[in-house]
């Protein structure tokens, strides 16, 4: 693979940062984002990171360090709590506030900088007039994943969580703050159901869950947020930052459902989970950020990124792909790392991560070592699809694998495509290549690889030349 390409996780392969929210800020590209361990047993167990790019170098991904750690919270100096998934708006002051809630509490905490990715430092907790903390209110419902817009000196704060069967939590809610950047000057009030009250208000089925994002494109305002099916992230349109929003569409879906541009749109092509991220508009395009799920769990998500369309205000669902950021397919010659993977599912149905022996990314080593992913766990009819590849004269593929698996690799141009080569492979503990000749035609491809056999085995790259 070329190495100024842009492909899927957009960060190292051993980085862990789901729930991203993009913002430019100077010419770079910064993610803010919650922070997962390889191989973690619960959400968001590191502390906060940041990582930036040039708007022109989409592929060149500079660590940041860390900008904010579990314990510089007075409510948690001991670390027992998590920082769940924060957002960063900047004040009136032109100072960088970042907004958070820790796993165990309901009210909202904010640190503040004076540059986008520096070292943080504790602000303050969001409170009435009165002194009472948001979220400890009488009326007050728990807060939750924290998403904010300032415009002038008013800061409009929306956050909420509502799980099915719990009719105490109403939905997604705004409140407006003070100049300070604290103190609530509107209590909450609710702009998009939740699921036990979406019935009759256009958002049916895709009511609010969790992830509330709020971005202000031209005069209107955009509220990105996980819906109850929890693997899509769908947006709400409104003239007003405060009321009116209405059910727009899904911007993607972790599992590639209600895509039907190259199969069915009920077929699932990835395992997903829950989903959190927001939209950037980057050198004039836009682009959808959100994560994936790895390692078989629920716990270890990497963040990706997908080009949307925009037309007369509406955004189109993204596909899930390989090439990410690049604006466009990858150069198909070359060797290409198994992690830049989009689709990963079996004969068996299956759509969320955890449910059954299928194939996984991972990677070696312990949470931090900077080992290269790949594809582990690959049984009998598990495929791996990558899209998309600008081929031209490309006559052979390779693949390196390794494991005890015995059978072939099936290779095809899509899902549903013919074979074009079948690629043998048999018992190994270290990695080993297996090639064979394969005709395709130059254009841009997707390509598929299925294993029929026996075994348990894991791939690393392939390449085609």
């Amino acid at each position: 693979m070329a190495k100024k390409e842009a492909f899927n996780p957009y960060l190292p392969s051993w980085e862990y940062i789901p729930d991203g929210e993009p913002y430019v800020f100077n010419g770079r590209v910064y993610i803010f984002g919650s922070h997962d361990q390889f191989n973690g047993y619960v959400f968001c167990m590191d502390d906060y990171v940041c990582w930036s790019a040039p708007v022109n170098e989409l592929w060149n991904w500079r660590y940041e360090g860390v900008i904010y750690k579990k314990t510089d919270d007075p409510l948690n100096k001991n670390g027992t709590m998590c920082l769940y998934a924060p957002d960063v708006t900047v004040g009136a002051d032109g100072r960088y506030y970042l907004y958070y809630v820790l796993d165990k509490l309901k009210i909202v905490s904010v640190a503040v900088c004076d540059e986008p990715a520096g070292q943080y430092s504790f602000y303050g907790y969001v409170h009435y007039p009165d002194g009472t903390l948001l979220g400890e209110g009488e009326k007050d419902q728990p807060q939750f994943d924290p998403g904010v817009l300032t415009e002038g000196e008013t800061t409009y704060l929306y956050s909420g969580f509502c799980g099915k069967g719990d009719k105490s939590r109403s939905g997604a809610m705004v409140t407006i703050l003070r100049k300070d950047m604290l103190t609530v000057t509107k209590a909450p009030s609710v702009i998009v159901p939740g699921c036990e009250y979406s019935k009759g208000t256009g958002f049916e089925g895709h009511a609010f869950f969790e992830a509330p994002s709020i971005r202000k494109v031209g005069s209107k305002y955009y509220f990105i947020y996980s819906s109850e099916v929890m693997h899509e992230l769908c947006y709400a349109v409104s003239e007003s930052p405060v009321s009116g929003f209405s059910y727009a569409g899904v911007l993607v879906s972790n599992c590639d459902l209600n895509i039907s541009s190259y199969k069915p749109e009920d077929k699932i092509m990835a395992y997903g989970g829950n989903n959190h991220g927001s939209i950037c508009q980057i050198n004039n395009e836009w682009y959808i950020f959100y994560h994936r799920h790895t390692n078989g769990t629920w716990y270890s998500r990497q963040g990706c990124a997908e080009h949307l369309e925009f037309k007369d205000g509406m955004f189109g669902q993204a596909e899930l792909t390989s090439c990410g950021l690049n604006n466009g397919p990858l150069d198909g010659r070359g060797v290409h790392p198994a992690y830049i993977a989009c689709h990963l599912y079996t004969d068996k149905p299956s759509m969320y991560t955890g449910e059954g022996a299928f194939p996984k990314i991972t990677q070696d080593g312990k949470d931090g070592d900077k080992e290269t992913s790949y594809v582990a766990n690959i049984q009998d009819t598990a495929t791996i699809g990558f899209k998309y590849f600008k081929c031209k004269n490309i006559k052979n593929i390779k693949i390196w694998t390794r494991g005890y698996i015995e059978g072939i690799f099936e290779v095809r141009l899509a899902w549903d495509g013919e074979i074009l080569a079948r690629l043998p492979v048999t018992f190994s503990n270290i990695w080993e290549e297996s090639g064979t000749i394969i005709e395709i035609p130059d254009g841009t491809w997707p390509v598929y690889l299925t294993f029929r056999g026996q075994g348990n085995g894991s791939l690393k790259t392939f390449e085609l030349y």
